[in-house]
């Protein structure tokens, strides 16, 4: 029997009989998966400490989701295409819950972009940096949020990201590997 499951990061809905190990949209661990009816909008009255962070967040979400869609479009390889383009997509589902906290529209992202590296290595260095700023800047941000739900999304987010950077570097590994 299908259930509906509510991924409390992203809001987005997952159908299935058991809610998958990670958020399919944005890469939220299982935990925050919850069923559908006891899912809550982020309705928060945020401080203007999280209301600035979050402001920030939201162009680094949009930045990073901008290269990843001109890696994604550079990319010659179909699972590197497929890397990027997953990335791309999480990094916009990212931007578009910090807009739910916002109550602001999404911005558009520039899925069109060729302002990256053509080389693979170089894409990979460039994800990492970009990774590691992302993880800097949301850890900071979740100590200072006082809202519980500001926190967690933060908290949250740095963990999707860290497995971003791992991603990464597994995939430099490799490339070292081979040649």
């Amino acid at each position: 029997m299908l259930n509906v499951y509510r991924c409390w990061i992203c809001g987005e809905t997952y159908l299935g009989e058991e809610p998958p190990s990670d958020c399919p949209f944005c890469g939220a661990d299982k935990e925050f998966l919850k069923p559908g009816e006891e899912y809550e909008y982020p309705d928060v009255e945020l401080t203007e400490i999280s209301k600035k962070n979050l402001e920030a967040a939201l162009e680094l979400e949009v930045d990073n989701a901008t290269f990843y869609f001109c890696a994604y479009n550079r990319s010659d390889d179909p699972k590197e295409e497929g890397m990027f383009k997953r990335l791309a997509k999480v990094e916009s589902e990212h931007a578009e819950a910090i807009c739910t906290f916002l109550d602001i529209d999404e911005p558009k992202i520039n899925k069109k972009s060729e302002d990256c590296s053509h080389h693979l290595p170089d894409l990979l260095r460039d994800a990492e940096e970009r990774e590691t700023r992302a993880i800097k800047h949301y850890s900071k941000f979740a100590e200072e949020a006082e809202e519980p739900r500001v926190k967690e999304f933060f908290e949250a987010i740095v963990e999707i990201e860290t497995d971003h950077l791992e991603l990464h570097a597994h995939e430099i590994e490799e490339l070292g590997e081979e040649h």
